[in-house]
């Protein structure tokens, strides 16, 4: 089956390396830091653990949730160094959930090469994500901080609640956007929200400083979602590092899906009903798929939406005095929105 989309461009969208090199700036010397830390923790007697573990460690991500830690206890003038392993903590905890999220998606493909179910199986990949999980938790409790254990543990819980909402919802066509929403505000923006929250807890800012950045990274999670969903149906693969349609071919409901279904017309919707409910999908369905995308403008509107929700997390910075960590959180806003350009 062909994998081909429509690259769609933003007016006025920036260069989305532009966009993250002042974060990428901040937090070069604390990420270096990080980096050495997740290679140390990542060590076990167990041979399998290092090496299935290091397998999507090592594999490109951009960690952009531990750089939001390090930039948010910079903006809160934090002066000691928990703010680094409580970053570390937070990536293992993102890697933990993407091992457990191949499973219960049955994803072949992570950042563009095997996954680690496919290349270990999936008892591996979930007892390995327990281990890292473990792990992290192990970094918050060095660091003494409650605030910042309560915080991480409560996301911890709350993204395991939004895979099993994500379960609940899988191949259903009736599930409606404020569903949808929900599943992502527990699956991804609560790490974001908690990534960003940390900062200000252990500098032991006011509880509005710590609320503004928990909206701050919640409603980044969520635009950075959103982008996600469109650039599946609308992306140039080389860059998203998977295949486009990868959403499609693994019968995922996302909001672009959701849109097209609601203003389609009865044949149309018998066509979701048969690739995404029914799992038959054939040659050109992907194709006819994106068309329908196009017909109904699903996938400017889900733009629309994260552009919304990237202008709300841009304002939650507001109480902030200008400073240069505010003005990097306020460019990681638009290198999520202009990834989709």
């Amino acid at each position: 089956m062909s994998t081909l989309g429509v690259v769609v461009s933003i007016d006025g969208a920036r260069d989305p390396a532009a966009s993250l090199k002042p974060l990428l700036d901040l937090v070069s010397a604390e990420m270096a830091g990080v980096n050495r830390i997740i290679l140390d923790k990542a060590v076990s007697d167990v041979e399998l653990i290092p090496e299935l573990a290091h397998h999507l460690i090592d594999s490109g991500g951009k960690r952009l949730r531990p750089m939001l830690t390090i930039a948010a206890a910079k903006l809160s003038g934090y002066g000691g160094e928990g703010h680094v392993r409580l970053a570390a903590a937070v990536e293992f905890m993102h890697t933990a959930t993407l091992l457990h999220d191949d499973v219960v998606d049955e994803s072949d493909v992570r950042r563009g090469k095997a996954s680690a179910r496919r290349l270990w199986g999936n008892q591996a990949s979930v007892l390995v994500g327990d281990f890292l999980l473990g792990q992290a938790f192990r970094m918050m409790v060095d660091v003494g901080s409650l605030s910042a254990l309560r915080i991480l543990s409560n996301a911890a819980a709350v993204i395991a609640e939004g895979e099993v909402m994500q379960l609940s919802a899988a191949k259903n066509m009736g599930t409606t956007e404020d569903e949808y929403l929900a599943i992502i505000n527990a699956k991804t923006a609560a790490l974001f929200a908690a990534a960003a929250e940390v900062g200000p807890a252990i500098a032991n800012r006011p509880a509005a400083e710590q609320a503004a950045l928990r909206s701050y990274g919640r409603n980044l999670g969520v635009a950075f979602q959103l982008v996600d969903d469109a650039l599946d149906y609308a992306g140039d693969s080389a860059r998203l590092g998977k295949s486009v349609g990868d959403d499609f071919r693994e019968g995922k409901i996302t909001l672009p899906v959701i849109l097209c279904y609601r203003r389609g017309n009865d044949a149309e919707r018998e066509f979701w009903q048969r690739t995404l409910s029914g799992g038959d999908i054939r040659d050109g369905d992907l194709e006819h798929a994106i068309g329908l995308m196009r017909r109904h403008k699903a996938i400017e509107a889900t733009l629309e939406r994260a552009r919304h929700y990237g202008a709300i997390a841009s304002d939650a910075l507001a109480i902030f005095p200008e400073s240069t960590p505010r003005s990097a959180l306020a460019e990681a806003v638009a290198f999520c929105i202009a990834r989709a350009h």
